[in-house]
């Protein structure tokens, strides 16, 4: 039963990056029925096993945070929304639990960061599909079905690491050439979304390139270099002009305070002062839309409004303890783990995403990456000291026989 959980544990985080693509009436997204689907085989398996995992610190955190939440709805102006963001936490923790409950050892760890891979390959495929299809009409974004492109290209970026990681290491030629090839795709589906902070976040995501080339072979090394020429071309060749234009203005945006950049510090200077008149407690949980009458634009700025400094430092806590989870790694894997991590803080600056899959799904599978590798090299046995040569025995002479 363990096995059918974390099959389908792995079609919900296959189904993330792509989830809003098909919409099931009264459901929802495809994700948001993968995951009920996944909870209630990970519940079963946990009674039918009469085992569960003790919770990391990260879990911890989470339930923490969650709880605060919960309590945040009795403070909420929009009641309704309250409740409905609570459940999204909630159902977000449960998530949370199934990964660290079934994802404990390398291989499935490995498979659910394959499993992220692999459907950003869907939505990669589904916007240079769109963009095929609109050429030559006035479009200057282009994403995949019922997508936000700021929304899509973040989500698209968070897989560069992984696909670049997986890529070196995964023990299947085939799956490694698999996950290579999603950089230049992945890079291309990037640049046709349009999005100046996800292009951002694509800087942040490929500095794992020259942090893991100090650990590669010679050949892999070779390798790699000749993969980034190849999705620096395709970039080039494919994404268009007017994407470039956009992501050009971006300097002269953040100077003068103009366009987007401009609007969304209006935002911001609104959100610090609401959170200048309750910093304790906040204003309760979804409260950022009533308080300001905007969306955040921001994921700390919105926490840190609802939920006040208590649970704003709840729920950095989460991330702090994988932080510091992530540093006790291999040198390897701790450079990728930092570098996905640093790559999802960013993706959090300009988006409102603290309620979303990704930020919960990939923090998730870091730690328990950074648990299982830990113990691992803890419970490594100690080398076994040489042992000096003995030296010859000295022959014994004979002593002459006394007559």
């Amino acid at each position: 039963m363990t096995s059918l959980a974390y099959a389908a544990l792995w079609v919900f985080v296959f189904a993330v990056p792509w989830e809003n693509i098909i919409l099931i009436p009264g459901i929802g997204t495809i994700g948001r029925l993968m995951g009920m689907v996944a909870v209630g085989f990970a519940l079963l398996a946990a009674l039918i096993s009469g085992r569960l995992r003790r919770p990391g610190p990260f879990l911890v955190a989470a339930v923490l945070f969650v709880i605060w939440s919960g309590i945040g709805v009795f403070r909420a102006a929009d009641e309704g929304r309250a409740v409905e963001k609570f459940g999204t936490y909630f159902q977000l923790l449960l998530v949370l639990w199934m990964i660290w409950e079934l994802a404990s050892t390398f291989g499935r760890q490995h498979g659910l960061l394959l499993a992220y891979v692999l459907g950003a390959y869907v939505s990669a495929i589904n916007t240079i599909m769109a963009y095929r299809s609109l050429l030559g009409t006035s479009a200057r974004r282009f994403t995949a079905t019922n997508f936000d492109p700021n929304d899509l290209g973040m989500t698209l970026a968070l897989a560069l690491p992984m696909a670049w990681y997986l890529g070196m290491t995964h023990r299947q030629p085939i799956m490694r050439w698999v996950c290579r090839a999603y950089i230049p795709i992945g890079l291309v589906a990037i640049g046709l979304t349009g999005s100046r902070g996800a292009l951002l976040a694509s800087i942040v995501a490929l500095l794992i390139v020259p942090l893991s080339m100090t650990q590669l072979s010679p050949g892999r090394i070779v390798g790699g270099i000749f993969l980034i020429f190849v999705s620096g071309a395709a970039a080039v060749s494919f994404i268009p002009a007017t994407s470039w234009e956009r992501f050009g203005t971006t300097r002269r945006e953040v100077v003068d305070g103009s366009g987007n950049v401009n609007s969304r510090l209006v935002v911001w200077r609104r959100g610090l002062r609401a959170f200048s008149r309750k910093p304790i407690v906040g204003y309760g949980t979804s409260g950022f839309n009533w308080t300001v009458r905007s969306q955040a634009h921001n994921s700390y700025l919105a926490v840190l409004v609802e939920q006040g400094i208590i649970g704003f430092a709840m729920y950095m806590g989460m991330f702090i303890a994988v932080f510091i989870q992530i540093m006790r790694m291999p040198t390897m894997e701790r450079r990728f783990a930092l570098v996905l991590l640093a790559t999802l803080a960013v993706a959090m600056l300009p988006l409102g995403w603290d309620d979303r899959k990704p930020v919960w799904v990939i923090p998730a599978l870091l730690a328990a990456f950074a648990a299982t590798l830990t113990s691992r090299t803890a419970g490594s046995p100690q080398p076994i000291p040489q042992r000096l040569p003995r030296r010859p025995a000295m022959p014994i002479a004979r002593q002459p026989a006394v007559s």
